[in-house]
């Protein structure tokens, strides 16, 4: 490891060029004239490449470029001391002491080991003072190679710029690295879902913590190998739904917390898991099935539970709406929307009349296209009728694992037969899952033991939770969803605009989390009343489809166009993305914006929001799709207008963003910048 550095790779005082990648250059440069790479210029290019996605200077005036590359022959690191000092993108200036760090592609281990010690030696000020002091090539190499040394570093001043990054021990068990598993899922299991398993990766890979990452997407997920998990220390439950399979993880230490905090606050909850690991007394996952036993031995509270089922209820359900009313949507394209309104001679609708009365070997009058917007209308239809009972057996679900599955689904059903609605489905969904849980904990002989999930739990749970919203609570909440109605039906003029603000408000709140997901599955829950001819429902899910979109459009106007020097090269990135993710309806394309600066990027995306949800009340834009953004543009009426009301809120945010962040300054947070030293 000593030889890492020698005086030929060191530069002190010469001029390498007036930007920082001329910097790079020379020091790529100076690597392969000793041999240590065999192309300088593919060695300086994979180094910018990695300076393109996170500039890598420091507060203090300190900068550490660095690549794995196939190049390279010999992990090398290359030093410039600069007069006058390069930008490196550090807030605080230039940079004067620049490493290059140079590691083959397949020398991972001793590239974080040397990014590790160096970003710890930076942190004390007789490290950095000496390399200002130097007078000599020999001398830099002898300060560089004492600090890099397998000698323990010499404590940080209190002084330093910014936090240590831990110790040694900090992430070693039993003389070896820590090893954690990790486990990630959001309510949609779309963008949350595999951006905070990026995170924990990178991180823990950075550390130096043997990590796995089992990201729980809405697609599925490839399950962690049980001997990994076996052989874990702890566990990372960073989620807002229910663990799939939770059982594999029981008795493992573990720590829980939201995605959000996945992607935010990686380093924190690797911390966390490695002191859980250490500490005997830590909370434990479960033997039991069920993820709520297994969450009462964490320190979740009543309403942390009831929030995660709630979640876990929705993020089931999207799918439901979302193929549904695609399907819907699609049939009116197709039929046109009278495919929806009774037949002249018949009770059903003309969908059903059609599919009764015809075949594809036998077309109606109105042709092909007629029929199979038939077809699709009524799947489309029946797929919405499984919406209320899918939501209320999957909140159960949440609470219960798959005892709470029948129950919830029967209460569901039962609140359809009610009209209870949304609402009875969340009371249904809490009932049967709280008694699919208590039923689940009662010690029962050996015998009945093995009845239990698949015959007396759904019995007993069914007739408590189908019971009760019989013949307790299905009357009330069937008499509030008509006040609802009645209230909905009387707004006009501002009224509507008022709810078009609020629902715009929640949809930008915190972008797809609860708030975000209130406001969504009011919109979808009510849409079948909409196509059924209740025009109010289609405004309002216009309005939230509409709000939802402003956020990642608006952060990809500002990172792109209005102010891009505000944002970093990664931002930057993001936004060209966000385009697209903004089009299509995915509010989580301004998370990346959102965790970096998120008292500045909410507020701006809220009043954007607030705006484009108001307009499109205002303007009686409809929407029979419940997802899609401007894709789905033939089950949008009054589009052009919709569409207005996107603009104008995307420029609002846009503009606040930007004037947030040039003038409402924040102060550095000292402990992010170790991470950001060590991002490899």
């Amino acid at each position: 490891m000593t030889e890492i550095i020698t005086a030929e790779l060191v530069s002190i005082d010469e001029p390498l060029g007036g930007d920082k990648r001329a910097v790079i250059d020379a020091l790529a440069q100076r690597v392969a004239a000793q041999g240590r790479a065999s192309d300088g210029a593919r060695l300086a290019a994979d180094a910018w490449a990695r300076e393109e996605k996170d500039e890598t200077g420091l507060p203090g005036g300190i900068a550490i470029p660095h690549a794995k590359s196939a190049a390279v022959s010999q992990a090398s690191l290359a030093f410039a001391r600069l007069n006058p000092g390069v930008d490196f993108g550090a807030e605080d200036g230039g940079a004067d002491l620049v490493f290059l760090i140079a590691a083959p592609d397949t020398a991972a281990e001793e590239h974080l080991a040397v990014l590790s010690k160096l970003a710890r030696s930076l942190m004390r000020d007789d490290f950095t003072a000496g390399l200002r002091a130097a007078s000599s090539a020999d001398e830099v190499v002898a300060i560089v190679r004492d600090a890099i040394s397998d000698a323990p570093p010499a404590a940080s001043t209190a002084a330093a710029p910014h936090a240590a990054p831990a110790t040694d021990d900090a992430v070693t068990i039993d003389g070896r690295p820590a090893r954690i598993v990790a486990v990630t899922a959001c309510a949609t299991g779309i963008a949350h879902t595999f951006m905070a398993a990026d995170a924990l990766s990178a991180t823990g890979q950075k550390e130096g913590v043997d990590l796995v990452v089992e990201p729980q997407g809405s697609s599925g997920y490839k399950a962690i190998d049980q001997k990994i998990i076996d052989d874990a220390d702890a566990v990372i439950f960073a989620v807002d739904v229910d663990v799939r399979e939770q059982a594999r993880f029981a008795g493992k230490p573990v720590v829980r917390s939201g995605v959000k905090r996945g992607i935010e606050q990686p380093a924190q909850l690797i911390a966390e898991a490695i002191a859980a690991a250490k500490n005997p007394n830590a909370a434990r996952v479960s033997g039991a099935a069920s993820s709520s036993t297994s969450s009462a031995a964490a320190p979740t509270s009543f309403g942390g539970t009831v929030k995660r089922a709630l979640l876990t209820g929705v993020s089931y359900m999207i799918p439901f709406v979302a193929g549904g009313g695609l399907l819907i949507a699609l049939g009116f394209a197709l039929a046109g929307y009278e495919i929806a309104s009774g037949h002249p001679d018949s009770n059903v609708n003309n969908a059903v009349y059609a599919l009764q009365n015809f075949t594809l070997w036998n077309l109606p009058p109105e042709g092909l296209l007629y029929y199979l917007g038939a077809v699709a209308f009524q799947i489309g239809g029946l797929s919405f009728g499984f919406l209320v009972p899918a939501l209320a057996g999957y909140i159960a679900y949440g609470i219960a694992d798959r005892p709470g599955i029948a129950p919830g689904f029967v209460a569901g059903a039962v609140a359809t037969f009610m009209g209870a609605g949304f609402i009875g489905a969340i009371v249904g969904g809490l009932l049967a899952g709280l008694a699919a849980w208590w039923l689940n904990r009662l010690e029962v002989p050996r015998w009945l033991r093995g009845l239990m999930p698949v015959v007396i739990i759904p019995l007993l749970g069914s007739i408590f939770a189908s019971g009760l919203m019989l013949m307790v609570f299905g009357g009330p909440i069937a008499a509030l969803t008509v006040v609802l109605n009645d209230w909905l039906a009387g707004l006009t003029g501002a009224g509507v605009v008022l709810l078009g603000v609020i629902l715009g408000l929640m949809m930008c709140f915190d972008l797809g989390g609860p708030v975000n997901k209130v406001a969504y599955g009011f919109a979808t829950a009510n849409l079948a009343a909409g196509i059924a001819g209740d025009e109010r429902y289609l405004q309002i899910m216009a309005a939230v489809m509409a709000a939802g979109m402003v956020p990642p459009l608006a952060m990809a106007l500002a990172s792109t166009v209005l102010g891009r020097r505000l944002f970093t090269a990664p931002e930057r990135e993001n936004g060209k993305a966000a385009w697209l993710l903004g089009a299509a309806f995915i509010s989580e394309g301004a998370i990346p914006f959102a965790a970096a600066d998120v008292f500045r990027v909410i507020p701006a995306a809220m009043l954007g929001g607030a705006v484009t949800g108001a307009l499109s009340m205002f303007f009686a834009v409809t929407s029979r799709a419940p997802h899609g953004g401007v894709f789905v543009f033939f089950a949008i009426d009054n589009f052009w207008l919709w569409l207005l009301s996107i603009a104008v809120g995307t420029v609002i945010s846009a503009v606040a963003v930007v004037l947030l962040k040039r003038f409402a300054r924040r102060r550095p947070v000292d402990a992010d910048v170790p991470a950001a030293a060590v991002t490899a």
